[in-house]
């Protein structure tokens, strides 16, 4: 299980994925079908994101299938800066 940021055209999106990779071709045809077509990704400490996030990461990350899939923790830009510091974000992963 993995949680990452996701910087796009919009608004940055935090997400769960059970996909290995950010470039996983079924992770990047599910960000596709969001509207997402290139973005950024930083991955970001798992357990902190059930931290700051609490019993709504528990629900999302109830709802997230076993392999194969993709949920959106937040997509609220302002709000996942205000959680995340660049200090906590791995290296960047870019798509096109």
């Amino acid at each position: 299980m993995k949680a990452g940021i996701i910087f796009s055209g919009s608004s940055p999106l935090l997400i769960l994925t059970s996909y290995h990779s950010f470039t996983d071709a079924k992770f990047v045809e599910k960000l596709k079908t969001k509207g997402v077509m290139k973005f950024i990704a930083f991955e970001v400490p798992l357990e902190q994101a059930k931290a700051k996030y609490g019993l709504h990461f528990d629900i999302i990350l109830g709802d997230l299938k076993q392999s194969d899939d993709l949920r959106v923790l937040d997509y609220n830009g302002h709000n996942i800066m205000g959680v995340f510091s660049f200090k906590d974000m791995g290296s960047p992963i870019y798509y096109e």
